[in-house]
C-alpha cells in the first residue's frame, strides 16, 4: 500500500522570527523535517506532498526539497489566501490563508490514498510514524470512516520560554476520541500547568493530558468531510480577517455528529518543536542524544 507524507510547511513562526522549516538543528545541518521524512521513509512512506506558499517557493525548494531527491517522491501543493469555496470572499484586512484545516484541503488533487499529515517544525519520533503506517494498511473501510492520531502528554508538549496553544484530548476507554478542545495561553507555572479560559480566568492542568502536536492519519473521505466544515467555518467567522479553520477543531464537529471515529495511537515521542527561538537549543540537545542513543546517523543523508 502507497502512503503519503502531507507536510504543513505554509506557515511563517510569527513568535520564532523566521522560516522555521529551514533552520538546522541536527549536526550535519539536519531541519526537524529532515528527521521526520527519514523517519517516514523507514516507516514505508512512498511520497512526500510539501504544502507550502508561492512566496517562498523558491527558497524552499533550494533549502529543503532538493535533499529529498531520488529518495522519495515530492510534489507540491500551495496554501494561498484565494483557495475558497465560492461564494466567500476574503475580509480586505486578511493577511494570511485559513489555517492548517484549509491546508489540508489544497492537496484534495494531489492525494487519493492513505496520507499522514504533519506539521514541518515539528519532531515527532520514529515511533510515531510507525503507529500511523500500520493504522493505515490495515485499516478498513467504515461508515463513518476511522481515522487516527498519535497523541503525547501535555507536559511533554510545553516551552519554559513562553506560553503554547495545544488540541487537549478527552478519549473512552476503547482509545477513541470524543472531544478535541483547543486551548491557548497554556504555560508552566512552577510546577503546574495553566490556562486562560474564555473568560480570562485562569484553570489547571494536570500536564498528563493527552494532545494532538498535528499528527494524523486520514484516508481520502476526509476531504469532503473537512471541506464542508470548511465552509461552515466561512459562513460563521469568514468576515475575522484572523480566524483561522484548525485541524482539530474540524475533526471535533465530525467526532460529535458521529461522522467520523479518530483512534488515539500510543507510541510516539520523544516530541520536539521550536516555538520561541529560545527553545532551538533544547531541540538540538534532544537530537544529540538520539544520535547518541544510536537512533539517528550522524548525518541523516550522507
Amino acid at each position: 500500500m502507497d502512503l503519503t507524507l502531507l507536510i504543513l510547511a505554509a506557515g511563517m513562526g510569527s513568535r520564532y522570527g523566521g522560516l522555521k522549516q529551514i533552520d538546522p538543528v541536527g549536526p550535519g545541518g539536519e531541519t526537524l523535517l529532515d528527521y521526520s521524512v527519514y523517519d517516514a521513509l523507514r516507516a514505508g512512506f512512498d511520497r512526500a506532498v510539501f504544502v507550502i506558499r508561492r512566496d517562498i517557493e523558491r527558497d524552499f525548494k533550494e533549502a529543503v526539497g532538493g535533499r529529498f531527491k531520488g529518495r522519495i517522491d515530492v510534489d507540491y501543493t500551495f496554501q494561498e489566501i484565494e483557495a475558497r469555496p465560492p461564494g466567500f470572499s476574503v475580509p480586505p484586512d486578511r493577511e494570511k490563508p485559513w489555517g492548517t484545516g484549509h491546508a489540508v484541503l489544497t492537496a484534495a488533487t494531489q492525494v487519493d490514498g492513505p496520507f499522514v499529515v504533519i506539521n514541518a517544525d515539528d519532531f515527532y519520533g520514529a515511533g510515531s510514524f510507525q503507529a500511523l503506517a500500520r493504522h493505515l494498511r490495515s485499516a478498513v473501510l467504515t461508515d463513518p470512516p476511522e481515522y487516527a492520531m498519535v497523541g503525547f502528554h501535555l507536559r511533554d508538549t510545553l516551552s519554559p520560554h513562553g506560553s503554547v496553544a495545544r488540541a487537549i484530548c478527552d478519549c473512552d476507554t476503547a482509545g477513541f476520541l470524543e472531544r478535541i478542545e483547543e486551548r491557548t495561553d497554556i504555560r508552566k507555572r512552577n510546577h503546574s500547568v495553566v490556562f486562560t479560559d474564555g473568560q480570562g480566568g485562569e484553570q489547571v492542568l494536570t500536564g498528563a493530558e493527552p494532545v494532538s502536536m498535528n499528527i494524523w492519519g486520514f484516508d481520502p473521505s476526509i476531504f469532503e468531510l473537512l471541506g464542508e466544515k470548511f465552509g461552515a467555518f466561512l459562513k460563521r467567522a469568514g468576515a475575522d480577517p484572523k480566524a483561522e479553520f484548525y485541524i482539530p477543531n474540524g475533526v471535533n464537529e465530525l467526532i460529535v455528529e458521529g461522522r467520523a471515529r479518530v483512534k488515539v495511537l500510543s507510541g510516539g515521542g520523544p516530541w520536539f518543536g521550536i516555538t520561541y527561538p529560545e527553545d532551538k537549543a533544547a531541540v538540538q540537545e534532544g537530537i544529540r542524544q538520539l544520535i547518541a542513543e544510536g537512533q539517528y546517523p550522524e548525518r541523516l543523508w550522507s
